[in-house]
């Protein structure tokens, strides 16, 4: 009986949860305002420490070899934003003439992806109908994601032009944690409440543990495929390599889908030029692919995650339904915090608080 009691409160607690939060959802055109206003002012705080949550291990690594820890942060400092700030200076105007090119021929592009999907239509309208309104769907749901695509794309272009002056403080916010990680460490442990403090500091080790690896690993891929392929589409004399580059780069964040949002603007920008083009086009994202996930992935990223592919497919479409293409980015560390979440959860309602811990 006092076991159905117990459920019965989690349940009822579960439903005024959700109660509080259509309610707060409801009013958000009162508390959104000020939530714009406060994400403004922390937003270079949230990327420097994201950046010092990246570059801390190596920074760890380095002191624990015997190096002094404010020449290591130092070192690190300087090569990882040196290494930024150089590739920005010499990218960006290249960046900006093939984005002003690319805007000057987007309608000839445009019309030839209508020539494309008019010759798919034709081919396919004498197919059943169930089926030729499945393909319709899937071609309207790719050109609303590639369209939101793009759209984010320019918007975070010109957020950064705007928000130049505030981003320019990111590196000096991330230096100043790096050198002093140990000591928000402490500062966080003493304010966290006594009864918290154990299974907070579990909690954020899995995450870590199962999260951290994933997202410097993911990250390194991407660059490095990024600028692979940019360098391969300058070679072959494709258009816009740079963009392009860019672009198989960022949606190479998105595990399975994302190498065919990085290959069509590839191969339509090459349809522009040769059918010689877009085969090479073609095997160029192909062998980029095999090879990140041959040999980069697994040497870089490993399986940290532990996650059947089953669920990160559906951790995916959940959240390209949800948030769109940064749905989609999000959706596995999202999924990975669940997974580490329910498992503490569930050995707090079993097994109880586990008392054996010891700070470090």
């Amino acid at each position: 009986m006092d076991i159905r009691l117990k459920w019965y409160y989690r349940l009822g607690f579960l439903l005024l949860l959700f109660i509080v939060l259509f309610v707060f959802l409801k009013l958000q055109q009162l508390w959104m305002p000020v939530l714009k206003i406060i994400l403004a002012v922390f937003f270079p705080f949230i990327i420097a420490a994201f950046i010092t949550y990246l570059l801390h291990p190596i920074v760890k690594k380095l002191h624990e070899s015997g190096l002094h820890k404010g020449v290591a942060v130092f070192c690190i400092y300087i090569l990882f934003f040196g290494g930024a700030g150089f590739a920005l200076y010499k990218g960006i105007p290249a960046f900006i003439h093939q984005l002003r090119d690319l805007t000057e021929n987007a309608p000839q592009f445009a019309n030839q992806y209508r020539e494309w999907i008019e010759i798919i239509q034709h081919k396919t309208s004498t197919w059943p109908d169930g089926l030729q309104t499945r393909i319709d769907d899937g071609i309207l749901a790719m050109e609303s994601a590639l369209d939101k695509l793009l759209s984010k794309s320019v918007n975070i272009l010109l957020s950064i032009i705007n928000y130049s002056l505030i981003i320019a403080i990111i590196p000096f916010i991330s230096f100043y944690m790096l050198k002093d990680y140990e000591l928000m460490k402490r500062t966080v442990w003493y304010v966290t409440p006594r009864k918290w403090r154990q299974e907070g500091i579990l909690f954020l080790r899995d995450v870590d543990k199962s999260l951290g690896s994933y997202i410097r690993g993911q990250l390194l891929v991407c660059v490095i495929i990024g600028a692979i392929s940019a360098l391969l589409f300058w070679i072959v004399g494709m258009k816009y390599p740079l963009l392009l580059g860019m672009l198989i780069g960022v949606t190479n964040v998105i595990p399975y889908f994302g190498p065919i949002f990085g290959a069509i603007p590839a191969v339509i920008i090459a349809s522009t030029i040769s059918v010689k083009m877009i085969i090479i086009s073609i095997v160029i994202v192909f062998v980029l692919q095999f090879v990140e996930g041959n040999i980069l992935s697994p040497f870089i990223v490993g399986k940290s995650l532990h996650m059947h592919p089953l669920l990160i497919m559906l951790a995916l479409l959940a959240g390209g339904e949800a948030g769109g293409v940064i749905g989609l980015i999000i959706a596995v560390p999202i999924l990975a915090v669940i997974k580490v979440s329910l498992i503490h959860a569930r050995s707090h309602f079993v097994k109880g608080p586990n008392p054996k811990f010891t700070r470090s």
